[in-house]
């Protein structure tokens, strides 16, 4: 089944499991989603949190990803945007860890489409109902955009 043609590209808020699968295996959910961000077909917005992440677990656990990633960065494929205030993120404390309420309450104010993670914590919580954010997996993402997956 076809998907209605998109006026603007769509927007995703990227969670930095998303990023660092993605960079891991060509393959995938994961990397078709950063082939589109690199095409300009997807926007792709992160916090400076999530940024902070994703760099600290490539230089770890996948030190020969650092090269396009910093390709990514420079190409700005990725919109960088600062974190939520503290407040934000306080209205989902008690229902995310503290970390996670931080990049909860970023993706909110960055307003994107969707909020792209392979994390359960966000995927799978009954409480967590953020108004006016669709939050999916990468798989999720595909189906919705059209993206082969």
């Amino acid at each position: 089944m076809s998907q209605p043609a998109r006026s603007r590209p769509v927007k995703v808020f990227l969670d930095s499991s998303v990023i660092f699968s993605g960079l891991h295996s060509k393959h995938g959910p994961p990397a078709a989603i950063l082939d589109r961000v690199a095409k300009g077909e997807i926007v792709a917005v992160i916090s400076r949190r999530v940024l902070d992440e994703v760099i600290r677990t490539v230089r770890k656990k996948l030190p020969d990803a650092l090269p396009p990633l910093n390709s990514y960065l420079r190409s700005s494929a990725f919109e960088v945007v600062e974190d939520a205030e503290q407040a934000e993120a306080d209205r989902w404390q008690g229902v995310l860890e503290p970390g996670d309420a931080d990049i909860l309450a970023a993706a909110l104010r960055a307003e994107p489409d969707f909020f792209v993670t392979g994390d359960k914590h966000f995927l799978h919580n009954r409480r967590l109902r953020p108004p006016g954010l669709q939050i999916v997996s990468p798989l999720e993402l595909t189906g919705k955009i059209g993206l082969p997956d």
